[in-house]
């Protein structure tokens, strides 16, 4: 297995420079890697991995606007009781309060094999502060091929970086072979990261499911005489910013506009004046002339 591996060590460092010839050394070395004895028989049993499903919750409750925050706050204790390894908030929100309308959502991240029994326990909470749970969803996305591709990404750069380290410490070949290795190592270990920094986002989504809470008022009325009404005083305020900026459009627009006429219009008048002067003057002088004559 050693000799294997070290008689391929030269060729891995001249293929270094170049990513295609880099990926068929790191792919020889993986399937020699792969082939090597794993110290058991022949008769072991293959491994078998379960499914790595991210999920998310969504739970949708309605109630009295003025009891919304209370079922918040209530929520968010059950969630902080159970302590950072459980439950951790990731986003609290509240709008509204105004009358009828309020609307408020929290986001928790819950640990997965607690997620759905927790759900539960928040709905039991909601029915004891006058809340009605009216919609719930679960939704989930397998990210076992990712993981797993992003896991054997990381196993393969791992390899042919500790190969690389091993030609700079034997300190074996020319000074361009030997920078060309450093380089090649400086630009595995941005890999490594990378994919360590993917799958620890993808396993803490698996680890941890996604928790969506909505919270709604009952709202100002199911229908009716009052419910057109309501549509059309929440209305005037959107059509007289429009028309006020309709008048401050007209105005930007037209008072330069009317400044330029009234100039020219000016200037035309004037310009007149002083035709029709000359002309009577000359119409003067030529009278003048005649009764002299």
């Amino acid at each position: 297995m050693n000799r294997l591996i070290y008689a391929i060590l030269p060729l891995a460092l001249a293929l270094s420079g170049c990513s295609k010839s880099e990926n068929g050394t790191l792919k020889r070395l993986v399937e020699i890697e792969e082939a090597a004895p794993s110290g058991q028989g022949t008769g072991a049993a293959i491994p078998v991995s379960l499914p790595k499903i991210a999920y998310v919750y969504d739970y949708g409750y309605r109630l009295p606007a003025d009891r919304i925050p209370e079922l918040q706050r209530k929520h968010a204790d059950l969630c902080e009781k159970q302590g950072p390894q459980i439950c951790r908030i990731l986003e609290m929100s509240q709008s509204g309060a105004e009358g009828d309308y309020a609307a408020g959502s929290l986001t928790l991240a819950v640990a997965a094999p607690r997620a759905r029994s927790f759900g539960a326990e928040l709905g039991k909470l909601a029915g004891g502060t006058g809340g009605k749970e009216i919609s719930s969803a679960i939704t989930g996305e397998d990210l076992s091929k990712q993981i797993v591709d992003t896991e054997a990404r990381l196993r393969a750069r791992t390899l042919l970086r500790d190969r690389l380290m091993e030609i700079l410490a034997s300190r074996k070949g020319t000074v361009a072979e030997l920078v060309e290795a450093e380089r090649g190592v400086a630009q595995v270990n941005e890999e490594i990261d990378q994919a360590q920094s993917w799958l620890a986002e993808m396993q803490g989504r698996v680890d941890f499911s996604r928790v969506n809470l909505r919270y709604e008022a009952g709202g100002p009325s199911g229908g009716g005489f009052m419910a057109p009404i309501r549509g059309a005083m929440g209305s005037v305020g959107a059509i007289l910013g429009m028309l006020f900026a309709a008048i401050i459009i007209a105005l930007t627009v037209l008072i330069p506009l009317g400044l330029i006429g009234w100039t020219f219009r000016a200037g035309w008048r004037r310009l007149r004046g002083i035709r029709t002067g000359t002309q009577a003057t000359g119409e003067e002088t030529g009278e003048e002339t005649d009764a002299v004559t």
